[in-house]
């Protein structure tokens, strides 16, 4: 149990013989009772995880003068550049309006420029400045220093990567989910 996590009592029904259906009647009632509980709750270990980890990075990637969402930005571009925004959004998974704000301070910082696409004047490309294609190098360092203060391996985030990555697909939309009009 972890600091800050109160101690759930067993609340096991005993009444009965063990395997008698009254007792697994209770067990289960019981079960129901306490997946409503909030410290079961998938969501609440999610979100708390998720801040947790995005305040670790904080003091690491202010040294680089990054917030958590434009190092997210920066790393779609170090794959990549120039990309467009709707290119960056769907690849964070963000709608282009909050990309948009990030990318001006990206900008303003002097990590990127955007301009408007030869051709498609709609389309704004994001590109990386010399400057932020040098920031890069000192970002390697990044990844080592998120383990070593999450007391994590390599392998264990791996694993935990393959895990949100599973719960991300099953959140998204399926054929069948489509609205019926």
């Amino acid at each position: 149990m972890t600091e800050g996590t109160p101690a759930i009592k067993d609340r096991r029904v005993t009444s009965g013989a063990p395997d008698s259906p009254a007792a697994q009647e209770a067990q289960e009632a019981q079960a129901a009772l306490d997946d409503l509980l909030l410290e079961q709750q998938l969501c609440f270990a999610l979100t708390v995880a998720s801040r947790s980890v995005v305040g670790a990075y904080k003091p690491v990637l202010d040294r680089l003068g990054l917030t958590h969402p434009q190092y997210l930005v920066m790393l779609c571009l170090w794959e990549a550049s120039p990309r467009s925004v709707r290119d960056i959004s769907e690849a964070l998974a963000q709608e282009p309006a909050t990309i948009s704000p990030l990318l001006r301070r990206l900008e303003a910082a002097g990590f990127i420029t955007r301009q408007r696409m030869k051709g498609n004047e709609r389309t704004l490309d994001v590109r990386l400045t010399p400057r932020g294609a040098a920031l890069r190098e000192q970002a390697t360092e990044v990844p080592g220093i998120m383990m070593a203060r999450l007391g994590l391996t390599r392998e264990q985030v791996g694993q935990l990567h393959a895990s949100m990555m599973d719960l991300i697909a099953a959140t998204r939309p399926g054929p069948d989910d489509a609205p019926r009009r």
